[in-house]
């Protein structure tokens, strides 16, 4: 199961690759990321980003239920991951403290920070799913990869 998933997030980074030498616009970047996501594994229950913009976090290109529109500052997974600096997994959003539930099917989340070329995070990828436990460190690493091609 840890290898097949490995070997996916590989398929998807090598077509995003390809597909990515059309246009080097980021939001254009960000919606085919979760397009692509958000289709190709099952539990991925919502896709998308957020952008920091004016310090508030905006959502920008999505896959999914209805987001939020902008999440209150310094609450919730995705300012955890911009406050740190580092991915936030959750395991399990009920036991979160001060989670935003956009959806309230949401049972665990797993949140990348994206940097911009001058190391400033500018957005998140944020991406829930209705079972619990559905994210581990074989995600993070591949989603790392994966937004860093969103300013390369």
């Amino acid at each position: 199961m840890i290898k097949k998933k490995a070997e996916r997030y590989q398929r998807i980074l090598n077509q995003l690759r390809e597909l990515f030498e059309q246009t080097d616009e980021p939001l254009s970047r960000m919606s085919t990321i979760a397009a692509i996501l958000h289709h190709k594994f099952k539990h991925y229950f919502w896709t998308g980003f957020y952008q920091l913009i004016d310090e508030n976090l905006v959502v920008a290109c999505y896959q999914g239920s209805l987001a939020c529109l902008i999440l209150e500052k310094n609450k919730g997974v995705c300012w955890k991951a911009i406050n740190t600096k580092e991915i936030v997994i959750v395991p399990d959003v009920t036991k979160f403290p001060d989670h935003i539930a956009c959806d309230n099917r949401s049972r665990s989340e797993i949140v990348v920070p994206i940097k911009n070329s001058a190391g400033k995070i500018i957005a998140v990828l944020d991406v829930d799913s209705r079972e619990f436990n559905a994210f581990d460190e074989i995600d993070a690493n591949w989603l790392q990869k994966i937004v860093t091609l969103i300013h390369n």
